[in-house]
């Protein structure tokens, strides 16, 4: 069982501060706060639903931000959000099944394909500043956007990534618009695998609570940085984490 001190809750809070500003301004956050849980002695699957508290509140506080800075396509969010919320549940309810000892290779295995994809194919990740396409006049995104979901619902770590390739390299999107997107898609696929994962009691509160208040905290912080900072800045910070992630996933 896991053991809360007072020491483990300030990592603890520490580590979903740092995540809340990663996840929002590029991804990979949840590499942080995953090992972080488990570490308190949860097992894979626990962490992994315990995980999804900090994820959820993150993304509302990131939401309200861009929103309020007039960033969030508010026009493209449901035939954005649609496919990837069928992903997540399947996602969701493959993660919720299988047993703890078979989910934490496939957890960090996922983590590492994910990772190894972003750094040998960083072109994915950069928008060419074209016109913004319709998800209706580039159908492939409904493909990529569905995938991400089920690699979010299954997993969360990473996913951004996988939703910016989407985003920006599919629909032409500049990041900070596209990072925007990215956290309504990661809300309302979180919201889906969130209630799974209470409807099998996999959720601890205390834990999830104290890590949700850090990504929050954090993601405030990097919305009002991402707004202000230039693209060529927002790129370089994406390739950063996205190395830190691959070399994380090794290390695991």
């Amino acid at each position: 069982m896991y053991e809360l001190t007072l020491v483990n809750s300030i990592a603890l809070l520490l580590a979903g501060v740092a995540a809340g500003f990663i996840n929002t301004v590029a991804g990979g956050g949840s590499m942080l706060t995953l090992p972080a849980l488990m570490l308190l002695g949860m097992p894979a699957d626990i962490a992994n639903a315990t995980n999804r508290v900090g994820v959820m509140f993150q993304s509302i506080t990131g939401l309200t931000g861009f929103h309020r800075q007039n960033k969030l396509d508010t026009g493209s969010m449901v035939s954005i959000v649609v496919p990837t919320l069928i992903g997540a549940a399947v996602g969701a309810g493959l993660a919720a099944w299988l047993p703890a000892e078979v989910l934490k290779p496939v957890l960090l295995g996922s983590m590492m394909i994910m990772a190894l994809v972003m750094v040998i194919r960083p072109s994915t990740m950069r928008p060419s500043g074209d016109h913004v396409r319709s998800v209706s006049s580039h159908p492939q995104s409904v493909l990529m956007l569905f995938l991400a979901g089920v690699y979010g619902g299954f997993v969360q770590a990473g996913v951004g990534f996988m939703l910016l390739a989407a985003l920006a390299g599919g629909l032409r999107y500049d990041l900070v618009r596209a990072n925007a997107l990215k956290i309504l898609c990661t809300g309302a696929f979180t919201l889906v695998a969130l209630g799974i994962f209470i409807w099998n009691d996999l959720v601890l509160w205390v834990p999830g609570l104290i890590l949700a208040f850090g990504c929050s905290l954090g993601a405030h912080f990097s919305v009002k940085f991402a707004v202000s900072a230039s693209q060529k800045t927002l790129g370089w910070i994406l390739f950063t984490m996205v190395v830190l992630v691959c070399g994380a996933a090794w290390l695991s």
